[in-house]
């Protein structure tokens, strides 16, 4: 069973979000019997749901004979722990789901990596005391002591939490060690363009990816198909660049998890453009794009050059007009990734954006400044080098704060 609260504040409105809900549970397995609602103006600090609220809960659970309770928020532990004694049912919150989801979804080392870290930071205030059988043992000092023992429920539970903190202090190490060799990986394609496929979650970005590159990426009609970045090469009018897919995005996306992915959204955060995908044709299509935003300003990369390319053009109501739509979110390209309309005009988009930032420029370096000549040819991809009276003539492929820098150089064309 789903449970919401309509609350003021709400991102989205109540029915869109527990049908999110609904699509999430899908995703990890689950079938939908029923959705609880109730409005308050604030939930309830014990258990979320105020009392009447949850006897019609329980009451419904037994009768649907319903098996665990899904909450579209993140639960305090005392408010988990309150709410699934009073149910007499397994409750997981929005969180602990995406984090399910995420966690069955990760099929590298990184994204386990990734997850695991995300699931035990969010688990470790969570923890439980075990053998609830053994209490507390007080008063018990041998020769009459007023001090407390701690029986071994209690010590078991400090050992759980010491290991969980020092398996993350390790995952953390792991993961810097991961982003630096991304890094590296990262500089030695530098003088290449590159653009990164970012939005929602399941707006179709693998499926545009597909179209543009002639790959067969997974590209599942379920959320969070994606949750590795994969990197392919497109070749457009001669022009070479690099075209990324991610993990895509959702309301309310964990802060755990845009944390511990902080290693695959760096392919985000070093794209020379993003290519931020929406499904037009969606009716949270607001919401969707502002979530995206948010995700994207919390990862730092909300000043990057970005360019919207509005999605799923073939799933419009005929009688929406498409233009109004693009110009009302600030213009953009309007494509089919499953009919190809628009993708000429997408794969255009990228070639001159490619070829103005990263296409070939010549150089007359004079002799005086070696410095700059071996710069240049180790920083970018020579493609002609003569020697001339006044210095050497390299015709080269920099990147685009290389050609900054070497601007005073530059043979202006004419």
């Amino acid at each position: 069973m789903l449970v919401g609260l309509d609350l003021p504040d709400l991102h989205g409105g109540l029915a869109e979000r527990l049908e999110e809900l609904a699509l999430l549970a899908d995703t990890a397995g689950c079938d939908t019997l029923a959705a609880v609602t109730q409005a308050r103006d604030k939930p309830d600090t014990r258990a979320y749901l105020g009392k009447g609220k949850i006897e019609e809960v329980a009451a419904l659970a037994e009768e649907l004979e319903a098996t665990m309770i899904i909450v579209d928020s993140e639960l305090t532990p005392s408010q988990a722990r309150n709410l699934e004694e009073a149910v007499n049912l397994r409750v997981v919150d929005r969180t602990q789901l995406i984090l399910e989801i995420f966690s069955r979804r990760a099929s590298t080392r990184l994204a386990r990596d990734q997850v695991e870290l995300a699931q035990l930071q969010y688990e470790l205030p969570r923890f439980r005391r075990m053998w609830t059988h053994l209490s507390r043992i007080e008063g018990g000092a041998r020769g009459g002591g007023s001090g407390t023992a701690r029986g071994p429920g209690e010590r078991q539970l400090e050992v759980d939490r010491r290991r969980a903190r020092e398996r993350i202090h390790r995952l953390r190490q792991r993961l810097q060690e991961s982003e630096a060799q991304k890094a590296v990986a990262n500089a030695s394609r530098g003088s290449i363009f590159t653009a990164s496929l970012v939005g929602y979650t399941n707006v179709g970005k693998s499926t545009l990816m597909n179209a543009l590159t002639g790959t067969e990426l997974l590209a599942e009609n379920r959320l969070f198909a994606t949750l590795d970045a994969t990197t392919r090469r497109l070749t457009v009018d001669g022009q070479e660049l690099l075209l990324s897919d991610t993990v895509g995005f959702i309301r309310d996306l964990p802060h755990a998890l845009v944390a511990s992915f902080h290693a695959t959204l760096a392919e985000v955060r070093e794209a020379d453009l993003l290519l931020h995908v929406v499904d037009i044709a969606s009716p949270e299509l607001d919401e969707q794009i502002a979530a995206v935003r948010a995700v994207l300003t919390e990862i730092e990369a909300h000043e990057q050059p970005t360019l919207m390319v509005f999605n799923k053009l073939d799933a419009l109501d005929p009688g929406l007009d498409p233009e109004g739509i693009a110009a009302r979110h600030g213009g953009g390209l309007l494509v089919s990734a499953q009919t190809g309309e628009g993708l000429d005009a997408l794969r255009a988009e990228l070639a001159g954006r490619a070829r103005a930032e990263h296409g070939p420029v010549e150089l007359l370096i004079p002799y005086s400044d070696a410095r700059a000549a071996a710069q240049a040819e180790a920083r970018g991809q020579v493609q002609s080098r003569e020697y001339e009276d006044g210095g050497v003539r390299l015709v080269v492929v920099l990147p685009a704060e290389d050609r900054a820098r070497l601007a005073d150089y530059v043979v202006q064309p004419g």
